[in-house]
């Protein structure tokens, strides 16, 4: 496992996410933060991730996603070895294991 990214400056970009309050609020936050290539980058990442957690070949994720074999790898890793923070959201939401 890699080593954490933790700072003050992070630990304050994370209280930012945990105060909003909604759906819509998150998209004007995060449609400020990030670019639409990266806010696009994430979603499709967590969808791999949901769709690893449902049984899908890499094949079925290339075609939903776009994303490339190497990055969905990547997520299955991290759900696997990383910090089970995919996991946790995926919990949160509702969305059973496999």
């Amino acid at each position: 496992m890699a080593k954490r990214i933790k700072d003050e400056n992070t630990d304050f970009l994370f209280e930012a996410i945990l105060s909003l309050k909604s759906v819509e609020e998150c998209y004007d936050f995060f449609e400020d933060l990030c670019t639409k290539v990266e806010l696009r980058e994430m979603t499709r990442r967590f969808q791999a991730a949901k769709l690893i957690r449902d049984g899908e070949k890499y094949t079925t994720i290339v075609e939903k996603t776009g994303l490339s074999t190497a990055t969905i790898t990547r997520v299955n890793s991290a759900l696997r070895d990383g910090y089970d923070g995919y996991a946790r959201a995926l919990d949160a939401l509702g969305v059973p294991k496999k």
